[in-house]
């Protein structure tokens, strides 16, 4: 329990992210690039990932582990980034501000679990 409350912040922030994949799964299978097949079973097997590795973030024998899974699932969801500025439909309604704001906040998010190796 030594670790700084913004580690703990992050294990939650990701269990929540991968819960809501499975409490409002629509809302991924909407912007799964359409190259993609099993839109589904691809939304709740990356919501299972994302609860796995931020529950590895709490055992110090799977921190680093699941810390670059974080940044390779990251560097994975970009792909679902770039597809959605793509046009108004891949885009879910989201104004295009705010899908160019969330590319360089993925980035820092990556590096926020970089720093922790």
């Amino acid at each position: 329990m030594n670790d700084p409350w913004h580690f703990y912040a992050m294990s939650v922030m990701y269990a929540f992210a991968g819960v809501m994949h499975f409490i409002k799964p629509k809302a991924y299978m909407r912007i799964m690039p359409a190259y993609l097949p099993f839109h589904r079973e691809l939304v709740f097997l990356s919501g299972i990932v994302e609860i796995l590795l931020a529950v590895g973030l709490c055992f110090k024998p799977t921190r680093d582990l699941s810390l670059i899974g974080i940044i390779g699932m990251l560097a994975v969801f970009l792909l679902v980034h770039f597809y959605m500025l793509k046009g108004e439909k891949e885009g879910a309604g989201i104004p295009k501000w705010i899908l160019i704001l969330r590319i360089p906040l993925q980035f820092g998010l990556m590096y926020w679990a970089y720093w922790y190796l």
